[in-house]
């Protein structure tokens, strides 16, 4: 679950939203409007209210855990789809919620199912943790270099107006260009996973990086040059969130598989001229370009940002032997980012084709000698999960 999106209120309505519907640990949270189905286990003691979200509360862990797992399943999945209502903006009823069936087998079954599907939760968290520090690590390298001007041999650079002779000043298309995505249609959008995958807003994460869930597939037409690679460098060009939280920032492509994926009209890809892709992306990043460059976005309900305005800018580039050395330290993190993403995709795929099996006891458990977490044996007492109004 992201709070980065989340809204800041006063502590009275905090409290009194609190007194109506708080959460607890091993709750289960639905989005109930608009993007109607999402689905989060609250792990740790929250910190935050929620409104217009629907809440299962649990009494024990036992119980949290099987009931996400369950609605995150295609069997629970295919169970709230029956009670989707609306055309434009789907929602689902609090009194629906409560109608929606829920396989409920004996506390064992429920125990050893969570802790399989739980063993590999806390692989891929573990695999995402280290993601953030390698991330991290390369942030502060750039940050450190480039930003605080203590690079290599900055004791004897002479400096003008904040700028070390021989950096060079110049607009962005000397350095890079930009190609535009590919415009769709709604019936182009496909589960299909033959079909192309799509680069969308949906791929961005607020800030910038790139967000695995939220990759699409696509049916229609493209040209070879809106195609992007491992290593390629994106920018999204429009805008859901008036706080202009995902214009302009930028993101980097993963192993996609070999045929690459295709970008929406919504996002464009920088190919580099004259420096390497991977000290782009980090420009793009962390040099505060994305900062910048968001506050040209305008728009009334969606932010538009023009492409050409993203190669039109002055920006400055420290020298070509600079930033080989720099590229030679952050290559490596960005290759065990990669190759750390992909064994979360690894995971999450194998935890995938076994959660429905589970869930339904078509793969039984009852026999299996399961090391779970310590603790959740001990947790006794289940109920009936309650949809509470939020």
């Amino acid at each position: 679950m992201q709070l980065d999106g989340a809204y800041a209120i006063s502590q009275n309505d905090f409290d009194e939203i609190n007194r109506r519907s708080k959460v607890d640990q091993w709750d289960v949270l639905f989005s109930m409007i608009g993007t109607v189905g999402e689905i989060a286990l609250v792990r740790n003691d929250p910190d935050y209210a929620i409104k217009n979200i629907g809440l299962f509360k649990n009494k024990t862990k036992v119980d949290g855990m099987w009931l996400y797992y369950y609605l995150t399943s295609s069997i629970g999945k295919a169970a709230l789809e029956t009670y989707l209502t609306g055309t434009s903006q789907q929602f689902v009823s609090l009194g629906d919620l409560r109608k929606v069936p829920v396989i409920d087998p004996d506390e064992t079954s429920k125990v050893n199912v969570s802790a399989v599907l739980a063993a590999y939760d806390d692989l891929i968290e573990n695999n995402r943790r280290r993601i953030a520090l390698l991330e991290k690590m390369a942030e502060e390298i750039y940050r450190e270099w480039f930003v605080r001007m203590r690079f290599p041999g900055h004791e004897q650079a002479k400096f003008e107006k904040g700028v070390p002779e021989g950096w060079d000043c110049d607009v962005a298309s000397k350095f890079f260009e930009h190609v535009k995505g590919k415009s769709y249609a709604g019936d182009e959008l496909t589960e299909n996973p033959d079909h192309m995958p799509f680069i969308t807003l949906k791929s961005f994460n607020r800030g910038g990086g790139y967000r695995a869930d939220g990759l699409k597939r696509y049916s229609g037409k493209y040209k070879e040059e809106q195609v992007v690679q491992r290593g390629d460098v994106v920018m999204a060009v429009t805008d859901m969130t008036q706080n202009r939280e995902v214009v302009g920032r930028a993101a980097r492509i993963p192993e996609i598989g070999e045929k690459g994926a295709v970008i929406s009209l919504d996002v464009i890809k920088l190919t580099p001229k004259t420096v390497s892709a991977s000290f782009l992306y980090s420009y793009m990043r962390l040099s505060g370009f994305g900062e910048f460059i968001k506050e040209f976005a305008n728009g009334t309900n969606v932010l538009h940002l023009k492409p050409d305005l993203v190669t039109r800018q002055k920006i400055v580039i420290p020298p070509k032997e600079l930033r080989e050395r720099f590229v030679a330290i952050v290559d490596p993190i960005y290759d065990k980012i990669d190759s750390l993403n992909e064994a979360v995709d690894r995971l999450s795929a194998s935890r995938d084709v076994l959660l429905p099996r589970l869930i339904s006891g078509r793969l039984a458990v009852e026999k299996l000698d399961i090391r779970f977490p310590p603790g959740m044996l001990s947790e006794a007492g289940t109920r009936e999960p309650q949809a509470v109004d939020a």
